[in-house]
């Protein structure tokens, strides 16, 4: 005997409620036995719910661009960079890049193609790069990445991942917050070096120029050597919104390098590696690094 009703929790579905008296009755067993039969069916229940849940739990894709230091100075004047893309707060696994379609920086208000000083650095077999840049005068120096597309069979979407991150050349502090252009970007409200533990991180989310109201923004520590234990999967990726006006804030609790992206969907669908048609997801990350006061 089955009972079909509305499910509110599953919309557009529906659920089947069995009584289980006269299941039990048609099977001409015990009460005991009957029992045991369904406590047995509950734990398999279970057990197959709880595996189809962890399929659908996503790990956040991040863009690395990190530099050696945040701070050039006269003993750290060539800057080197590690450019991958992976899950940082979980150590990897790190995917395949394509040739980046952008690599530079803008300081001074003059931007420069960076791209020829790029070097493949295979990461678990999967392509990375790095770079070295020798800073040639005081002031702020933004590096920007545009990586290749990047194909996610599993969200059946292109990702592309618009990142930069801020070195300051011997102490003058002048364009920190200048825009690259990219099609979303984060403008940072907060000096995006120099930064405590502790300290705030505030920033608004532009697409095209313009405030994004209650964007999603996640926010990921790269955790290397796995020094932070993860206690469970929602501590991997924090996920913030920002309000109406775009802006966000986030107080960054531990020492290290830190991630802000802000995600919005492409104005257009790309051409999947299958040919079809498919959604984008456009990322505007920024880079910054915290430290602990001694």
């Amino acid at each position: 005997m089955v009972q079909s009703l509305d499910a509110p929790l599953f919309p557009g579905r529906v659920l089947l409620i069995y009584d289980t008296c006269y299941e039990r009755r048609a099977a001409k067993l015990p009460d005991w036995r009957w029992m045991n039969t369904m406590k047995t069916r509950r734990l398999l229940s279970a057990v197959t719910l709880a595996g189809s849940m962890t399929t659908l739990v996503a790990s956040a894709h991040f863009q690395i661009l990190v530099p050696s230091t945040d701070l050039a100075g006269a003993d750290t004047r060539t800057v080197s960079f590690d450019i991958l893309f992976t899950h940082p707060m979980e150590g990897g696994p790190v995917m395949t890049m394509g040739e980046p379609v952008q690599f530079g920086v803008l300081a001074g208000g003059e931007k420069t193609d960076l791209r020829e000083t790029l070097q493949p650095l295979p990461i678990d077999s999967q392509s990375a790069y790095t770079a070295d840049y020798t800073v040639k005068h005081p002031g702020d120096h933004v590096f920007f990445l545009e990586p290749a597309p990047y194909w996610e069979p599993a969200e059946q979407k292109m990702i592309i991942h618009y990142t930069k991150v801020v070195v300051n050349a011997f102490g003058e502090e002048e364009g920190w917050d200048a825009p690259v252009g990219f099609p979303v970007e984060i403008e940072p409200l907060v000096r995006p070096y120099g930064l405590w533990t502790g300290n705030a991180f505030r920033g608004i989310v532009r697409k095209h120029g313009e405030p994004v109201p209650f964007a999603e923004i996640e926010v990921e520590y790269w955790n290397r050597d796995q020094a932070v234990a993860i206690p469970a999967d929602a501590f991997i990726t924090q996920v913030i919104k920002a309000d109406a006006n775009g802006v966000f804030t986030y107080v960054m609790p531990r020492a290290g390098w830190w991630s802000f992206a802000a995600l919005v969907d492409g104005d257009q669908p790309m051409l999947s590696p299958e040919g079809g048609a498919v959604g984008v997801e456009l990322g505007g990350l920024i880079w910054v690094r915290t430290v602990d006061m001694e």
